[in-house]
């Protein structure tokens, strides 16, 4: 492989829009369109600011994960919410035309070109995670989700939670958590797809509690983990 590297960003549940051929599915689910079933608050801002400051392809979606799960593979339980997966096959299968397919297409299609001409791809697909879920609290501030037998995810890893622990000892920052970084999703699918000396694919999970804050607070965490990034990867 060249010495090129190209940056990939990916915001899978930048938002919670329904398109308006679906809205009368989600009558009187408005709320949990609002919550973290709806999007990942913050993401979209997130993968913003990496795209810009690494020179990056950015694919973002803005409709929200309750249409069809962006991050989940083609037959698991999850990728339709129960406001989609009793329709009808028709409707299930136009969604997944429409939504699905383009979006994770593209972003596979970018990365093979880039490793056609010779270059690693680092692809961060940026996520948030609720700060409690189903009474539990979540401990950490930021994850760090990667698949541990492949290396240079880990080596990566491992010096960016070193980076963010020097710089804000102050912050809880996991590996590995508050999920498994080889559980299904758009990273995990990818990693099947391109050999690891090629394509390095990290999850980038912040808590929403401090995406809440959307002031100063929020701003700086962005700022650290931009500032982080750029430390080990310069």
């Amino acid at each position: 492989m060249g010495s090129t590297t190209h940056f990939v960003i990916s915001c899978e549940h930048g938002g919670n829009r329904i398109p308006t051929q679906y809205r009368h599915l989600f009558h009187g689910l408005e709320v949990l369109l609002d919550s973290h079933r709806g999007y990942d608050r913050g993401a979209l801002r997130m993968a913003k600011d990496l795209a810009q400051l690494l020179n990056a392809s950015l694919f973002v979606a803005t409709t929200s994960r309750l249409l069809i799960d962006l991050n989940r593979s083609i037959g698991h339980p999850q990728l339709f919410s129960e406001a989609t997966k009793y329709v009808s096959v028709s409707i299930r299968r136009e969604i997944l035309t429409h939504y699905y397919l383009p979006y994770r297409t593209q972003v596979e299609q970018t990365i093979a070109e880039s490793i056609r001409r010779g270059e690693r791809v680092i692809h961060i697909s940026s996520h948030s995670f609720t700060a409690v879920l189903d009474g539990e609290v979540r401990h950490a501030d930021i994850g760090l989700l990667y698949d541990p037998s492949r290396l240079a995810e880990r080596d990566l890893c491992c010096r960016w939670q070193a980076s963010l622990k020097t710089k804000a000892p102050y912050l809880t920052i996991r590996r590995n958590y508050p999920y498994a970084g080889k559980a299904d999703g758009l990273t995990t699918y990818l990693r099947r797809q391109f050999p690891a000396e090629a394509y390095l694919g990290i999850e980038l999970e912040i808590n929403q509690k401090h995406v809440r804050d959307s002031g100063q607070h929020w701003q700086a965490l962005r700022h650290l983990v931009l500032e982080t990034l750029h430390d080990v990867i310069g």
